[in-house]
């Protein structure tokens, strides 16, 4: 049976980037992947179109992953996202760069990534073994020998091992928690795996009656723990909220339901002052004195919401503005100005974009990727403890990690 210097288990971008680089490099790699061909979950980043990478400063790439971020500072530096553009580029693939830095393929294609790694893989003469799944991993240490069971009886032999199996979320991509639980076995702490990049779902059932509408402007405010939250839209879906602004959010609010549910308030009105929208309906007591409150009130929020405010704060939309009491006018801005919101859950982890959790940055050297505890064996990609929001950030971290890990052969 043939020994390899390199087994690669997982087939994503992790993986194709560290048996890319390991090749590169002299070893003799095998990748495995349990899907019929590489990248399947790759290809659905972006909404199909692959944000790749950020324009962000390493400084910021590092404040994304969190508290505990600059455990990818080496990862990050010795494979930055210049260098990930620039292993692209010199490929041939063109980038455009989009709002908050996102970097984007011109083809908008992420199609156009995947054939780019794959070819490469072939050029280099990287092995690919598809349609099998691992099923251990055993490490005959005195040999300094890898033996990888995979089924259907079959037996891979190597020298190394890189686990690049991906989280738990998205399983019909392959990303089914197989590597984790076989480094768990080993003796490797696993952190919770929560939700990362989720939609939320919320108390009020009302919600499904403004599915799809979409709030450009809109803060929200979490009491316990104080937490503002400011940028990008919220979409409301029919079980709750989501959008880039949630969504970027949500690893933050994902725990905190752990004590239970979790009270939001939106600003609908951020840039209005609540004295600025008094003045406003005042003066529209006099100006528009004969048009119906429901009416006025699409000069204030999304026609949608309209019904539900006047239903909240019990005012008949059909009075004319010169009809409307102080109390009224002050309640429905209020109301605008703070909006309550109940989060009750989220999404299952399987529809998660991201896994939050992981093999624990405790049991990996952050120089290396490689395992503290079984000498030989390397960590990359999302199996690693650990998330950002969107904006690709998540799939640099895959990229960079995982030629970190495929530089093993530097350290024979």
């Amino acid at each position: 049976m043939e020994l390899h210097d390199l087994a690669v288990i997982g087939a994503g971008p992790a993986g194709m980037m560290a048996a890319i680089t390991a090749t590169s490099n002299g070893l003799n790699t095998i990748l495995i992947e349990r899907n019929s061909s590489p990248g399947k979950k790759l290809l659905l980043t972006g909404n199909g179109r692959c944000n790749l990478t950020n324009t962000a400063s390493l400084k910021e790439f590092i404040e994304k992953f969190g508290r505990r971020g600059s455990f990818l500072r080496t990862a990050f530096s010795k494979f930055s996202n210049k260098d990930l553009m620039e292993f692209f580029e010199s490929r041939g693939l063109e980038f455009k760069i989009e709002e908050g830095g996102r970097v984007f393929p011109v083809t908008d294609d992420s199609k156009s990534v995947l054939k780019i790694l794959e070819t490469s893989m072939k050029k280099l003469g990287v092995k690919t073994v598809y349609n099998t799944r691992l099923t251990q991993i055993q490490n005959i240490e005195k040999k300094n020998i890898f033996i990888i069971k995979l089924d259907y009886n079959t037996v891979i032999k190597a020298k190394k091992v890189i686990l690049a199996t991906g989280g738990a979320s998205y399983s019909d991509t392959g990303s089914s928690g197989d590597g984790l639980r076989i480094a768990e076995g080993s003796q490797h702490g696993v952190t919770p795996l929560n939700p990362g990049i989720v939609p939320l779902k919320t108390k009020e059932s009302w919600v499904k009656s403004l599915q799809g509408i979409r709030l450009d402007e809109v803060k929200i405010t979490i009491k316990h723990p104080k937490m503002v939250l400011e940028g990008d839209s919220l979409l409301f879906t029919h079980f709750g909220v989501s959008g880039p602004l949630i969504l970027d959010n949500s690893s933050k609010i994902v725990p905190l339901l752990e004590e239970g549910s979790v009270d939001m308030i939106l600003d609908l009105k951020p840039s209005s002052t609540t004295e600025e929208l008094q003045e406003m309906m005042v003066g529209a007591f006099e100006s528009h004195g004969k048009v119906d409150l429901k009416n006025y009130m699409k000069l204030l929020v999304t026609n949608r919401m309209i019904p539900i405010i006047l239903r909240l704060t019990d005012v008949d939309g059909k009075k004319k503005m010169n009809q409307v009491s102080k109390k009224e006018r002050n309640s429905i801005i209020n109301l605008i100005k703070s909006f309550p919101i109940t989060i009750t859950g989220h999404l299952p982890l399987d529809k998660a974009i991201v896994t939050c959790g992981g093999i624990s940055r405790n049991y990996i050297n952050p120089n290396t990727m490689e395992s503290k505890v079984v000498s030989g064996l390397y960590f990359a990609g999302e199996i690693i403890q650990g998330c950002a929001p969107s904006g690709g950030y998540n799939l640099q971290q895959a990229f960079s990690t995982g030629h970190l890990a495929g530089l093993l052969s530097k350290l024979d």
